[in-house]
């Protein structure tokens, strides 16, 4: 996956989609290479964990450091408040004490962002069921230090949108270049053009492709 991913560690409880079985005959029927994958895997499936602002912000701090970096850096700051970290709880934080926590200037000021747009409205979970991915997107985006990629990951892993296709993921493009072109290099249009066949079940195709390159599964 194109950017560092925080590991969930412990028996969170979480949820799974419930599309997953009918999405897997799917796509071992309509696709030669799904055919050889699924079942290399098991019973292992995307899995949803936490709440959206929480999501959100260890994405936030994951970016542009290592899983190991940014697991260190989530618990510093989460024990800035003693309680689960909430957008209410982020905005009376001190800067000061963020950045003690290990987050720089500019991630302080993304989570400052992101606690301030869930705070007055400006994103709006309870909508979200009936919003389109790319209505959710836009919303998303419109916060500083969240981009698209991060949001198609939300969309995947904590909305377990079944049909998204993050054409930025450069894991994504590597797993297609292996398993599809014999390692060749793959563009974007490669990329959709081979994923004509996996819809309406994108999300979960990409799912296997991500683990033929790491069988290890990463919680988002």
């Amino acid at each position: 996956m194109g950017e560092s991913q925080l590991k969930t560690p412990g028996a969170d409880a979480f949820d799974v989609p419930s599309y997953w079985e009918e999405a897997c005959r799917y796509l071992i029927h309509k696709d030669r290479v799904m055919k050889r994958l699924i079942p290399q895997f098991g019973d292992a499936k995307l899995a949803s964990r936490g709440d959206a602002f929480i999501t959100l912000a260890r994405s936030v701090v994951g970016q542009q450091i290592s899983v190991k970096a940014a697991q260190t850096v989530w618990d510093r700051f989460t024990q800035l408040s003693k309680a689960t970290m909430t957008p209410a709880r982020v905005l009376k934080l001190k800067v000061d004490d963020m950045r003690a926590a290990g987050l720089s200037t500019r991630k302080v000021e993304y989570i400052v962002d992101l606690a301030l747009h869930f705070s007055n409205g400006g994103v709006r979970p309870s909508s979200w069921q009936a919003m389109s991915d790319e209505e959710i997107i836009a919303e998303l985006i419109a916060i500083r230090g969240i981009g698209r990629w991060t949001a198609e990951m939300f969309l995947m892993f904590h909305l377990l949108r079944p049909n998204v296709l993050p054409l930025d993921d450069v894991g994504l493009l590597n797993g297609i270049s292996q398993n599809y072109f014999s390692g060749e290099s793959v563009s974007r249009s490669d990329a959709r053009e081979v994923a004509q066949a996996w819809a309406p079940f994108c999300s979960v195709a990409t799912w296997y492709i991500w683990r033929s390159l790491d069988p290890v599964p990463v919680a988002y």
